[in-house]
């Protein structure tokens, strides 16, 4: 069993951050990751660009340099390989942590999909893009619905309704109808979100102000045929013609892995983590919460640009324990 000072979980941009400062404190660490390098980033839309500007998105003191005013994905992606590269950190991709328990001496036993570690301290810093919201209605579970959207191409010519009302409804949304789609927008809200960027927020609405793109506001999706979607207005219940349905309902952050670990959760609204905000440190000793994880359920409180610090404050605290 190897054994090790830090083993970090996710190689998403803060867990190559804490990886920095591991081994700029000379910490003997170790990043797992079950999927790809950064495989958030990589699974987001092709055509995605960052709310934020690239020197926001730097990490190890590495430059971001993009030809746009905002990073793409396919940007951003070439940047944290060379980060890696550069750092030479030490990433185990495709090596999924299906387990975590701490033994009677503290020490932390990880089980992987491909070994076994132990280890004196852990940083969880998984992102939550595994685990969709499901809209828990009939016919949820036909091919026909999506809950992750990749192009716009196989949409061309297709009747695609859009669930949701944030960025990546919007975007999916926008980009759908310009490539040929006919596109139907459900939306629980009043209204597309404040958080919508900027930059976008007037499109959609003057798409769905002039009707080129359809808008059912204050309703839900009941039922979805092969053929049809039935949605709750308040006016009544619709049944439209359908090709795709394209849920971009959100997703949530891994609970039952943290609560296997021994994380105690607040009783508040979004079920966020017990950690100490001055050292990131979590109600089990040595065990460390960084990046978008820390929000719970709330996912939009934290992104690269004001989570950067959490490595920072972590391999602070454990250096100064020793």
């Amino acid at each position: 069993m190897e054994g090790k000072d830090l083993i970090i979980i996710g190689a998403g941009p803060i867990g190559l951050a804490c990886g920095i400062e591991a081994k700029k404190a000379r910490l003997d660490y170790l990043i797992l990751e079950k999927g790809c390098l950064v495989n958030s980033i990589y699974n987001y839309p092709a055509n995605m660009t960052f709310f934020s500007t690239s020197d926001r998105l730097e990490i190890g003191g590495v430059p971001f340099i993009s030809n746009n005013p905002k990073p793409t994905r396919p940007e951003a992606l070439e940047y944290y390989r060379r980060v890696c590269s550069s750092w030479h950190l030490n990433v185990k991709l495709y090596e999924g942590v299906e387990a975590v328990a701490k033994d009677d001496n503290g020490t932390f036993q990880i089980r992987t999909t491909k070994g076994n570690y132990s280890t004196k301290a852990v940083i969880i810093s998984l992102g939550f893009y595994d685990l969709p919201y499901l809209l828990n209605v009939e016919g949820e579970d036909l091919p026909k619905v999506k809950h992750y959207y990749n192009e716009p191409h196989p949409y061309f010519g297709q009747r695609v309704l859009v669930i949701g009302a944030a960025n990546s409804a919007v975007d999916v949304a926008l980009e759908t109808w310009r490539k040929g789609a006919e596109v139907t927008m459900v939306i629980r809200e009043d209204q597309i979100r404040e958080s919508v960027k900027y930059w976008v927020r007037p499109d959609i609405e003057n798409r769905i102000k002039e009707g080129s793109i359809k808008a059912f506001f204050k309703s839900e999706v009941t039922r979805i045929t092969p053929s049809t979607v039935e949605i709750s207005t308040p006016s009544g219940k619709e049944i439209i013609q359908n090709d795709f349905v394209l849920a971009m309902t959100g997703y949530q952050p891994p609970f039952a892995l943290m609560e296997s670990m021994g994380i105690k959760f607040n009783s508040d609204e979004y079920h966020t983590p017990v950690y100490d905000e001055a050292t990131m440190e979590t109600n089990v000793k040595n065990l460390y919460l960084a990046g978008v994880v820390c929000g719970g359920l709330k996912t939009n409180k934290w992104f690269i640009e004001n989570s950067r610090v959490h490595a920072e404050m972590i391999i602070k605290d454990l250096i100064d324990k020793k």
